[in-house]
């Protein structure tokens, strides 16, 4: 435990100096919440509470970035070796490098729903247990996906293209950056098998409808699932050394983790829950009114 406590610390003010961390964690979420605050809600308290879920969820998402290249970076220039010296395993510095991007992206969220509530006027945060749990499973979720990027990729270079592959479907055909029920039909049915709309749906339905976790366990779960099979994974495969290389089985280990997803993604697929809220939600905030805290139960 000693061991862990001094790794995230030491993880946390390395990551406070680190540009690309600064950007993907603070930057770019704040950017985005004042384009949908302040351009697509045209700051109505109604609408700003809609996009309160995907602007939380890309906050959260934004941690596998930089999470994934700085550890990629830190084995390049021979720092986890150093790391490797003292007397601390491959989890104790994947759990640190978890813990550490929680406690830092915490703050963010904070400062994403005080500029909501005093800037845009919303009062109501919906179901806020539900909202911090899924901020934390998703922080953890997605964080443990960098490791598994970081465990794979050999070279800077290489982790910013998968970087890129895994962060444009992610936020584009999520509801992340375009509400879900607004994207075309064959995008609605892949966003099934896509664990950030779990994310997605789960923080809008928790702030918008303020939905207890009982309605929303298994967008929950699964995010829970994919967290632990994910940082399973990337222990699994993680490296010290810059020269040692992925073993021939990893990217098929790698590519495991998207089960509960795939598992899920048929059931849900079938059912339309997930189509069917993201929908209610769509057409609620074109309601004069404030929105039910009931949304349909398909």
């Amino acid at each position: 435990m000693t061991n862990l406590t001094t790794l995230t610390r030491v993880r946390m003010q390395l990551a406070l100096r680190n540009k690309m961390f600064f950007f993907f964690s603070v930057i770019m979420p704040l950017g985005f919440f004042f384009l949908y605050a302040g351009v697509f809600a045209k700051g109505d308290p109604h609408a700003v509470s809609f996009f309160l879920g995907p602007v939380l969820a890309l906050n959260v998402m934004g941690s596998f970035w930089g999470l994934s290249a700085t550890l990629v970076m830190y084995r390049e220039q021979g720092i986890l070796r150093r790391f490797h010296v003292a007397p601390v395993t491959s989890s104790d510095m994947l759990a640190s490098s978890v813990l550490a991007n929680f406690a830092l992206t915490l703050p963010t969220v904070a400062v994403i729903l005080a500029l909501a509530r005093f800037v845009f006027r919303v009062q109501n945060f919906g179901n806020l247990v539900a909202l911090f749990l899924f901020v934390c499973v998703g922080t953890v979720a997605f964080g443990s996906l960098g490791l598994v990027v970081a465990s794979i990729t050999n070279t800077m270079q290489e982790t910013q293209v998968l970087n890129q592959l895994l962060w444009l479907p992610l936020i584009f055909l999520s509801g992340a950056t375009l509400p879900l029920a607004y994207l075309p039909r064959v995008v609605q049915g892949f966003s099934n098998y896509l664990p950030a709309t779990y994310l997605v749906t789960g923080l809008q339905q928790a702030t918008f409808f303020a939905k207890p976790l009982t309605d929303l366990w298994v967008y929950f779960l699964a995010l829970v699932a994919w967290a632990v099979l994910s940082f399973f994974v990337a222990s699994q495969l993680f490296r010290w050394e810059p020269e040692t290389k992925v073993p021939k089985n990893g990217k098929l280990w790698a590519a495991a983790t998207v089960i509960p997803f795939l598992v899920l993604g048929i059931w849900l697929h079938g059912n339309g829950k997930m189509l069917a809220q993201a929908q209610a939600a769509y057409t609620a905030i074109n309601r004069p009114s404030a929105p039910s805290t009931e949304a349909p139960k398909n």
